[in-house]
C-alpha cells in the first residue's frame, strides 16, 4: 500500500502539470479544476501514507551500476514533509484561481507549480542519495522559473537567476558528497551511509559533513547564502508560500535532519550548524525590522525561522527542528496567502500606503493576526510550542552566549511581527479602493488558520512519527502531554515569554524611545544593506564576469588552436588520475 501512495504522491501533480500543458490557456477554468483536482488528490494521498510509514525501501527500480537503483522510502521524516509539499501546495494551487484570475500563460504557471510539488516530496521520500541530488535540482529549476514567471520584469528575471545560482552552490556540495560516498562505500543508498559512517576515513567524513551544511545553507538561504530569498519576492505569492512554506527552504533543515547520525561526531560541525543557524537568525531579523514591503518582511522572517531550526540541529534536537518545520509551514503559508490577499485587493506591497485595512477586510485580518501570533511564539499557537522546544534545546547542549541571542531573535521576532500588523491593518487608512476578496482566497486560508491553532497539540504523535521510523536517529517518543508539560515547566518558557513581551511593549511604546532609535540608526542602516552580503554578491559577479573577460581572450576563433588546447587539458588531467592511482 506504501509502495502505491508513494507513487500517487509524486505521479499525481506530475500527470496534472502534463495535462493542465496540453490544455494550454484555450480553457482557464479547465486549468484550475485540472491543477487542484492532481494537487489534491496528491495530497489525499500524503495523508493516507501518515498511516503506512515505515524504514523499509518499498519501492525499488534499478538504473544502472553507476546511478545505483531509485529508491523510496515512507519513513516519518520524508512522509510528513511530503505531505506537508502536498497539501500546502494544493492550498496554493486553490489559492491562485482568484490571485492569478486572468493571468497569461496560466498552462507554464500550473505546470510548473506541480512539477515543483511533485519534485519536493520525491526528494524528501528517496532513499537515494544521487537521485535526492537530481529531485534537488529540479526543484531549483521550478523556483527560477517561477520566481522568474513574470518575463517582462527585469527585477522578476533577476531574482529568478540569482536564486538559481546561488542554490546551485549547494547542489555542487551535494553532488560532490554523493560521488565521495560512492567512492568509498560502494552505494548511495542514504541507509547505507548512515549505517556505515563509521568506516569512511576522517577527512571524507568532514568534507561530506561541511559540504552537506554548505548545500543547506544554500538551499535554505541560510548565511552567507540568504541574499536570494528576498529577490525572490518578485514571484507570484502563492509561489511565494509554496517556496517558503512547503517545498524548496525546507530540503536544506532536511538535509542536515536525515543525515544528522553520520555527522554530528565530525569534530566542530554541530557548533558550525549552530552557528550558522544563530547568525541567520539574527541578522534576518534585524532586516525584518527596517523594511517596508510586506513580502520581504515575511521573507526576512522566513530567513529568521529557518535559522532556529537549524540552530535546533545543532543543539541535537532533531525533533525541535523538525516540528518547527512543520509549525512553521502551516503559519508562514498563512502569512503570506494572508498577505497575496492583501496585495491582490491593494495592488501594492508597500505597508506605508496600506493602514486601515482591519475594517474593510475583517477576514483577512483576523486569520493574518493568527498566523502572526503563532509567528510571535504566542500560546497557544502551534510556533509556540515548537520554538520553545528549540529553545529549551539550545539552553541544555549549546552555549548560554548562543541561547540570550536566540532569546534576542524570539523578541525582535514579536516587534516586527506587530510591527506589521499594525501598519497593514490598523494605522490610518492611506487606501482609496479595496477590491473583494474571493472565495477561493478565504477557503484556502480558513484551514491553515485553524491548523495554526489547534496543530501545536500534535507534538506527541509527531514525535512518534519521527521515533518509529527513524532508526538511527536514536530517538525516543513522547507523549503529547509530556511535550507541552516539559514546555511549560521550563526555565526557558518563561524567559522567551518575557522577552517577546518586550518585543510587543518596543513597539507599542516607539514613540517614548526616540533615544533608542537614534542609537539603533547604524544598526538599521547596515540592516537595510543586508549587512554587506549584497556588496559581497557584486563583488563576486564582478570578479567572475572579469575572469570570464579574460578568458575570453584565449579563444581565438582558429579551430586548430582550440583542438590543441582541449587535448592538452585532457592530457593533464589524465596524468593528474594515473599519478592518483599510483599514490
Amino acid at each position: 500500500m506504501a509502495a502505491l501512495l508513494i507513487t500517487l504522491v509524486i505521479a499525481l501533480p506530475w500527470l496534472g502539470a502534463l495535462l493542465v500543458w496540453l490544455v494550454r490557456d484555450r480553457d482557464e477554468n479547465l486549468q484550475h479544476s485540472l491543477a487542484l483536482l492532481f494537487s489534491g488528490a496528491s495530497g489525499l494521498a500524503s495523508l493516507v501514507l501518515l498511516a503506512f510509514t515505515g524504514s523499509e525501501v518499498v519501492i525499488r527500480v534499478p538504473v544502472g551500476a553507476y546511478f545505483g537503483d531509485l529508491t523510496f522510502i515512507p519513513d516519518g521524516l520524508g512522509v510528513f514533509l511530503a505531505a506537508v509539499a502536498a497539501v500546502i501546495g494544493s492550498l496554493a494551487v486553490h489559492f491562485s484561481r482568484d490571485y492569478m484570475h486572468g493571468e497569461a500563460q496560466l498552462g507554464r504557471y500550473y505546470a510548473l507549480v506541480l512539477i515543483f510539488i511533485g519534485a519536493m516530496a520525491a526528494l524528501v521520500l528517496t532513499g537515494s542519495l544521487f537521485f535526492l541530488f537530481i529531485f534537488w535540482e529540479i526543484t531549483a529549476l521550478c523556483s527560477y522559473a517561477l520566481i522568474s514567471f513574470d518575463n517582462d520584469n527585469p527585477r522578476a528575471v533577476a531574482g529568478g537567476i540569482k536564486a538559481l545560482l546561488i542554490t546551485s552552490v549547494g547542489g555542487l556540495g551535494l553532488l560532490a558528497g554523493a560521488l565521495l560516498v560512492y567512492s568509498y562505500l560502494g552505494s548511495y543508498e542514504i541507509s547505507t551511509v548512515l549505517e556505515r559512517s563509521g568506516e569512511l576515513p576522517a577527512p571524507a567524513l568532514a568534507v561530506l559533513a561541511f559540504g552537506a551544511l554548505i548545500a543547506a545553507a544554500a538551499k535554505s538561504a541560510q548565511v552567507p547564502f540568504q541574499t536570494w530569498l528576498p529577490d525572490a519576492m518578485e514571484a507570484p505569492t502563492p509561489v511565494s508560500a509554496l517556496i517558503h512554506a512547503a517545498t524548496m527552504v525546507n530540503a536544506g533543515v532536511y538535509l542536515l535532519a536525515r543525515f544528522f547520525p553520520a555527522f554530528a561526531p565530525v569534530p566542530g560541525w554541530t557548533f558550525a550548524v549552530m552557528l550558522v543557524g544563530l547568525l541567520s537568525a539574527l541578522l534576518a531579523a534585524l532586516m525584518a525590522c527596517t523594511t517596508y514591503d510586506l513580502k520581504r518582511v515575511l521573507a526576512y522572517s522566513t530567513i529568521s525561522q529557518l535559522g532556529y531550526m537549524v540552530y535546533a540541529i545543532g543543539a541535537g534536537s532533531v525533533l525541535a527542528s523538525q516540528f518547527h518545520l512543520f509549525s512553521h509551514a502551516v503559519f508562514k503559508a498563512l502569512l503570506f496567502l494572508g498577505a497575496g490577499a492583501v496585495i491582490h485587493s491593494v495592488g501594492t506591497r508597500d505597508m506605508r500606503a496600506m493602514g486601515g485595512l482591519g475594517q474593510k477586510m475583517p477576514f483577512v485580518r483576523n486569520v493574518f493576526i493568527t498566523g502572526a501570533l503563532a509567528l510571535a511564539g504566542l500560546p497557544p499557537l502551534n510556533g509556540f510550542w515548537s520554538k520553545e522546544l528549540i529553545l529549551e534545546a539550545g539552553l541544555h547542549s549549546g552555549p548560554v552566549w548562543a541561547f540570550a541571542l536566540m532569546l534576542l531573535v524570539a523578541g525582535l521576532t514579536a516587534f516586527y511581527t506587530f510591527r506589521t500588523v499594525w501598519m497593514v491593518f490598523f494605522t490610518p487608512s492611506r487606501v482609496s479602493e479595496v477590491h473583494t476578496v474571493g472565495a477561493a482566497m478565504k477557503t484556502a486560508l480558513a484551514p491553515l488558520a485553524l491548523a495554526a491553532l489547534v496543530s501545536g497539540f500534535l507534538a506527541g504523535p509527531f514525535d512518534a512519527l519521527l521515533s518509529n521510523s527513524l532508526p538511527f536517529h536514536q530517538l525516543h517518543a513522547e507523549s503529547t502531554g509530556a511535550l507541552l508539560l516539559e514546555v511549560l515547566s521550563a526555565p526557558a518558557t518563561l524567559l522567551a515569554l518575557a522577552v517577546i513581551a518586550a518585543g510587543l511593549a518596543a513597539w507599542h511604546f516607539r514613540s517614548a524611545l526616540t533615544g533608542l532609535q537614534a542609537l539603533a540608526a547604524p544598526l538599521q542602516r547596515a540592516a537595510s544593506e543586508s549587512f554587506g552580503f549584497e556588496w559581497l554578491n557584486h563583488q563576486i559577479v564582478a570578479f567572475v564576469q572579469g575572469f570570464a573577460g579574460f578568458l575570453r581572450r584565449s579563444q581565438s576563433g582558429q579551430i586548430s588552436w582550440n583542438l590543441a588546447g582541449i587535448i592538452g587539458g585532457l592530457l593533464v588531467v589524465l596524468v593528474i588520475l594515473l599519478w592518483a592511482v599510483q599514490v
